[in-house]
């Protein structure tokens, strides 16, 4: 248990030094900062999107593929 409150300590600490730094940076360096997390987000929004569309596509041919299984198996039975 130690060592996750230690964790969290730690992190709440870095985070505090990180607001501390970007509210004593010039505005130029604060406008850097939201640039780099605005594309930090848009390419975590594309990566997922991706992944989505990856397992969509992969999904559908299944679906196909157990269609032309049932397809196969009714033909059979005739």
């Amino acid at each position: 248990m130690g060592n996750k409150t230690n964790g969290l300590l730690a992190l709440l600490g870095l985070g505090a030094l990180a607001y501390w730094k970007y509210k004593k940076s010039t505005p130029e360096q604060q406008q850097a900062v939201k640039d780099k997390i605005n594309s930090a987000k848009d390419n975590l929004n594309k990566w997922g999107n991706d992944i989505k569309n990856k397992a969509n596509e992969v999904a559908s041919q299944v679906q196909d593929k157990v269609e032309e299984t049932k397809a196969k198996v009714q033909d059979s039975n005739f």
